[in-house]
């Protein structure tokens, strides 16, 4: 844990660029123009130029141009609207211990997501939850904070009991401006029952709220059989089993029990879920993951 080449090496780094390539592509695709906004936090990007007729506002000229070509041109701009993001990250042992591919597959949606937002003008929040949430940075804006966002990732430590329902109760993100909140987690609560009884706190959240649910696949179907002593990792209590493919067959049906039902409680509450196995690549399900409807892939 914190190596910065781990979480952002040069080979994520091209892969990445190749993404957001793509996801630019897409937007060029949709209808473009000034899209004005009644909402809070929006900024004026310089989209082009045209010819000055009568009744144009004379502050719009671009003087420069004019002393080039001896004729007004007006400039264009396009209002772009500012959404704050909330990146609220589970740093708790379950993602980093028996299966470290968890962290680092967080760390990396969390760095993504951050760039994607940096790189649009957006405003970025990182906070953490364990058995309570923590701002771990304060707000960021502009693409030239990305490494010291990434030198603070790398140096966070996973450690500790996740206590979903207080982590959630406590986040509250502002209401400045829109809000575009990441829950990028386990959902490895006290009980299956109540990850799914916390996403109902999420709902009083004044933001679009993306579930993105970490899972590495020898939790979903490990391979375990005989008698052996399972320990878990957060609290060290051990307990002993005889596990035959019978036993593995219902922890099978159960864990996709626990995750559908997960994904029902988000559907209805109109909160978007992707399960992310970290046994896929990363480029599909980040595509997968904005494809949901988030704002933020059309920024």
């Amino acid at each position: 844990m914190g190596d910065e080449a781990e979480l952002f090496d040069p080979q994520f780094l091209s892969r990445l660029r190749t993404l957001f390539f793509k996801l630019r592509k897409r937007r060029s695709l949709k209808k473009k123009g000034i899209q004005p906004t009644v909402s809070a936090g929006h900024t004026r990007e310089f989209k082009d130029h045209r010819h000055y007729v009568p009744g144009d506002d004379f502050r719009q000229i671009d003087w420069r141009l004019f002393a080039r070509h001896e004729r007004m041109f007006i400039r264009i701009f396009e209002e772009i609207q500012e959404f704050h993001v909330h990146l609220l990250i589970d740093r708790s042992m379950s993602m980093a211990q028996p299966h470290s591919t968890k962290r680092l597959a967080a760390l990396r949606l969390a760095i993504a997501l951050a760039y994607l937002s940096l790189i649009n003008q957006h405003r970025v929040s990182v906070l953490s939850m364990c058995e309570d949430t923590r701002r771990e940075i304060l707000p960021l804006k502009g693409q030239g904070h990305i490494h010291n966002l990434i030198s603070h990732l790398a140096s966070m430590k996973f450690a500790g009991v996740t206590d979903l329902e207080n982590s959630f109760r406590q986040f509250r993100p502002g209401r400045d401006r829109r809000g575009i909140v990441f829950v990028i987690s386990d959902l490895f609560g006290s009980s299956p029952a109540l990850s799914e009884s916390v996403i109902r706190e999420s709902v009083s959240w004044p933001a679009e709220t993306h579930v993105i649910h970490v899972l590495d696949p020898n939790e979903m179907q490990p391979d375990l059989e005989g008698e052996m002593e399972l320990v878990d990792v957060e609290t060290g209590e051990a307990r002993r089993f005889w596990l035959t493919k019978r036993e593995m067959h219902r922890y099978k049906i159960g864990f996709d029990s626990y995750v559908e039902d997960v994904e029902r409680a988000c559907m209805l509450r109109q909160v978007n879920y992707v399960k992310w196995s970290t046994g896929l690549p990363f480029e599909d399900l980040f595509l997968t993951l904005l494809s949901k409807g988030s704002a933020l892939a059309g920024s």
